[in-house]
């Protein structure tokens, strides 16, 4: 056989091999990545679709019109029951999606079709694997023409979303004695963040909002005080927004509220916080501080949201501002003592992110520990919710009786 025609052969076989290789690699990379799990967060502030994957998933994004559509194309995915399962966690009151149809575009590729109620603007973005979660791929709805209104939370989010959430913004105007007293509520976690979870997987972002909303009641009673809360409905908020928002609305006071959790599931007992600038004041304060402090984490925030650094904020926390918080602190512990046990009899300090307002004074109080059975049993029950919700009112009101200017 001519050498010529040898030498084509070999090059023709090794197309062929490569071309096969080429292929197989393809398909084994598409079986790699599996999608694990789909979940939809609708909220009247943003929709947050998460798709949750064994490695990081790579996208295409873009619009069609006529009618309005946001198209995602998922590459080197198969589509397999879970993800096909996604349009049925679809409920009819989402604000923002009308329909959702997910197909295999082509071997390569998994097209998620979202049909739109309203012009959005998305905020789409991957995260890496933190907590019980693994690989993310966060797709967030954001209404492109938002109502105006006297609520601050979108705007705020769009800034933080995009980076431009000042740090050190003006403090809030001096207020007259006569001027209504400004609470600023803040239930924790809610959306993609449960926080922490029950024996009996009670999740505590739902306790919570239900003892904010109670403690709201009973103080819109109050004709001397104002109150707005962080969230009012199950929605993921970063803690520097939370912060931010309270100082938007001129808060006098912000009030976290949590259900504690710890390994042990017999510690039990309430506890009552105030942030230190200077360490925490035990290891357990030390611990709950860093775990409260991974909400960000574990709820999800883009690129651009991790820029804040909690450093910049302490800087300015004002002497007033910090003693106020251990008087608050002190006021709603005191009250706490008649509904159940206290955890310790003392107010606790440590580094929380969410109560670094520079010029309010911040408490957060953990109701209970929702890791030990009795307690997740009673923190459910609408009689101890009411009996916390009447001790954080009272706590406020001896704290407006004493409070420093």
């Amino acid at each position: 056989m001519p050498e010529k025609l040898c030498s084509t052969k070999r090059l023709l076989i090794k197309g062929i091999v490569a071309t096969c290789l080429l292929s197989i690699t393809r398909v084994g990379f598409a079986a790699q990545v599996q999608l694990l799990a789909t979940r939809i967060w609708p909220a009247s502030t943003y929709t947050r679709i998460t798709l949750e994957s064994s490695l990081k998933l790579a996208y295409k994004r873009f619009f069609l019109t006529n009618p309005d559509r946001l198209v995602i194309d998922i590459e080197n995915i198969n589509l397999n029951p879970i993800l096909k399962n996604l349009p049925s966690q679809l409920i009819n009151h989402d604000p923002y999606i009308k329909t959702l149809r997910v197909a295999q575009y082509n071997p390569q590729t998994v097209r998620i079709v979202v049909g739109l109620k309203q012009k959005v603007k998305p905020n789409i973005f991957t995260l890496s694997p933190v907590g019980s979660f693994k690989n993310r791929l966060v797709i967030d709805l954001y209404p492109a023409n938002p109502k105006e209104g006297d609520d601050p939370l979108l705007a705020l989010l769009e800034k933080y979303n995009t980076g431009n959430l000042p740090e050190k913004t003006a403090a809030n105007p001096p207020k007259k004695r006569t001027d209504k007293i400004v609470v600023m509520l803040d239930p924790g976690h809610g959306g993609e963040d449960p926080g922490a979870i029950g024996y009996k997987k009670t999740r505590e972002k739902d306790i919570v909002l239900q003892i904010a909303r109670r403690v709201r009641n009973l103080l819109n009673r109050e004709s001397q005080i104002k109150v707005y809360m962080t969230r009012n409905e199950d929605v993921f908020i970063p803690l520097k927004v939370r912060v931010a928002k309270a100082r938007a609305q001129h808060a006098d006071l912000f009030i976290s509220i949590h259900a504690d959790a710890f390994q042990n599931r017999s510690v039990n007992g309430s506890s009552v916080f105030s942030l230190s600038t200077s360490g925490a004041s035990s290891s357990a304060a030390s611990y709950l501080a860093q775990t409260q402090n991974e909400a960000d984490d574990i709820g999800g925030v883009s690129r651009s949201g991790d820029k804040y650094l909690d450093h910049t904020i302490l800087d300015l926390v004002q002497k007033t501002t910090l003693s106020n918080g251990v008087l608050l602190g002190t006021s709603i512990l005191n009250r706490m003592k008649g509904v159940n046990k206290m955890h310790k009899p003392t107010i606790e300090k440590a580094g929380f992110a969410v109560l670094k307002a520079p010029d309010i004074p911040s408490v957060l109080v953990e109701t209970a520990f929702i890791s030990n059975p009795s307690e997740e049993r009673k923190l459910k029950t609408a009689a101890f919710q009411n009996s916390v919700a009447n001790a954080i009112v009272n706590g406020i009101k001896d704290y407006i009786k004493k409070r420093k200017s």
